[in-house]
């Protein structure tokens, strides 16, 4: 088994405009360093198209919609239960008619 201090790592992240010191777990290094790129990208885009007109903190709310509608979106994409509950149907139809055969 790993030791505690070998399996966390402090990282910096640079988003938008500031440095967040964060300790994650080593196998996540990845996921969040894609994440604040995410971040970054949305914000700049937003940033570019409404700086002027829109506070920093309108953009950054902005920002957070558009990201979390990407997520629910793909929360549903993989939402397996429609599948699951015709695998259970199917199967019982299969053990019903089985069971009659006998």
């Amino acid at each position: 088994m790993a030791e505690p201090n070998k399996e966390k790592l402090h990282i910096r992240l640079h988003v938008y405009d500031e440095e967040i010191e964060v300790t994650i777990n080593r196998d996540d290094e990845e996921f969040y360093r894609a994440a604040a790129k995410l971040i970054n990208g949305r914000y700049n885009a937003y940033a570019q198209a409404y700086k002027g007109r829109k506070s920093d903190h309108t953009i950054a709310l902005m920002t957070l919609i558009d990201i979390a509608l990407l997520y629910e979106k793909e929360r549903t994409h993989n939402d397996t239960s429609p599948y699951d509950n015709i695998l259970t149907r199917l199967t019982a139809e299969i053990e019903s008619a089985l069971g009659e055969r006998k």
